[in-house]
């Protein structure tokens, strides 16, 4: 196939039917069980399970899309999530690389429940994950799930040999602190910051957070409003603070001037754009009734607006429900 340009795909999170509907929107069709494009090919950014009803369609037909050569995919934080919460601690009998905690079991729960028929499949997918790319860099433009971390990646390859992982990192990679363990945190799950004073935030999701997400492409910011990017906004009181010298360690910057620059996982909000000039977030909270977000690029050297698509998901959702109570 004579590629012309790539469709990249934000976080599906088991919303199978959408993604069949953003494929189809995007000129997708169904040929020998696969979808194919007479002239373009996918880029999924990684987090294809969890959360949502159809873990189990989405996982197969992107893994079809990807074997076939149709698509490409890179590893996202819950592929990686599920993939240590299932293999066995090698120094620890009877536990696990991820612990088994009540929090990591509910992030996790419908994968386990919708795999756990298939036992078989669980397995194969385990293997699959592991190799599943980290990042993918092409000539004019980058994709990462969350952060594009120039030092870390130069270090991996030189240490790797390339973009994947293999047993003997995973395992590292669930020692807090090591080159392994930071290489996962920050390419899959992106910059941060602790919160001053020891201070605890509760998420719109229930979850107690004591760090949250950062913007990674800010040049010169002065205070912690300057780098907040997640859905939840900081506390008032902690907003205006001004960034330390030692919190601005923990902070990079990906410049204007670098390639373009897709990832995923922040859960964004509102009407899909560009971050930068030069990146896109396409992950538009579609398990949450927002949208199942792709950018359809081609030869353009700044994200353009006008190249975002998406299938609002709680209208799909609703039009399915109507179908189904006509029947």
């Amino acid at each position: 196939m004579n590629c012309q340009g790539y469709d990249l795909i934000g976080d599906v999170h088991g919303c199978a039917l959408s993604l069949r509907t953003l494929l189809a929107r995007m000129g997708y069709r169904q040929v020998n069980g696969v979808y194919r494009h007479p002239q373009r090919k996918v880029i999924f950014i990684g987090d294809i399970i969890d959360r949502g009803p159809h873990i189990r369609e989405a996982l197969q037909l992107v893994r079809e899309m990807v074997e076939a050569g149709q698509a490409h995919i890179v590893m996202g934080n819950h592929e990686y999530n599920y993939l240590c919460y299932m293999t066995p601690h090698p120094d620890r009998p009877g536990e696990y690389l991820r612990t088994h905690t009540p929090r990591h079991q509910r992030i996790l729960q419908q994968t386990l429940e919708q795999l756990a028929p298939y036992e078989g499949e669980q397995e194969d997918y385990l293997n699959w994950f592991q190799q599943l790319p980290l990042f993918i860099e092409f000539e004019r433009f980058r994709v990462v799930h969350a952060c594009w971390h120039q030092d870390l990646i130069d270090r991996f390859r030189r240490q790797y040999g390339g973009n994947r992982i293999d047993r003997e990192f995973l395992y590292r990679s669930a020692v807090e602190d090591s080159f392994e363990w930071e290489v996962m945190d920050r390419l899959l799950r992106g910059t941060h910051l602790k919160l001053p004073n020891n201070e605890v935030m509760v998420s719109k999701d229930g979850f107690r957070r004591r760090f949250f997400r950062t913007k990674f492409w800010m040049a010169a910011p002065q205070y912690l409003v300057d780098v907040v990017f997640q859905p939840d906004p900081l506390p008032a009181h902690l907003a205006r603070l001004p960034i330390s010298a030692e919190q601005r360690k923990d902070l990079i910057c990906y410049g204007e001037q670098e390639k373009l620059l897709f990832i995923g996982h922040y859960w964004r909000q509102g009407a899909p754009g560009p971050v930068t000039p030069n990146i896109a977030c396409i992950d538009y909270s579609a398990v949450k009734y927002g949208k199942l977000v792709a950018y359809r690029l081609d030869d353009e050297t700044r994200v353009l607006p006008e190249k975002f698509v998406w299938v609002d998901v709680a209208r799909e959702v609703h039009l399915a429900n109507a179908e189904v109570g006509a029947s």
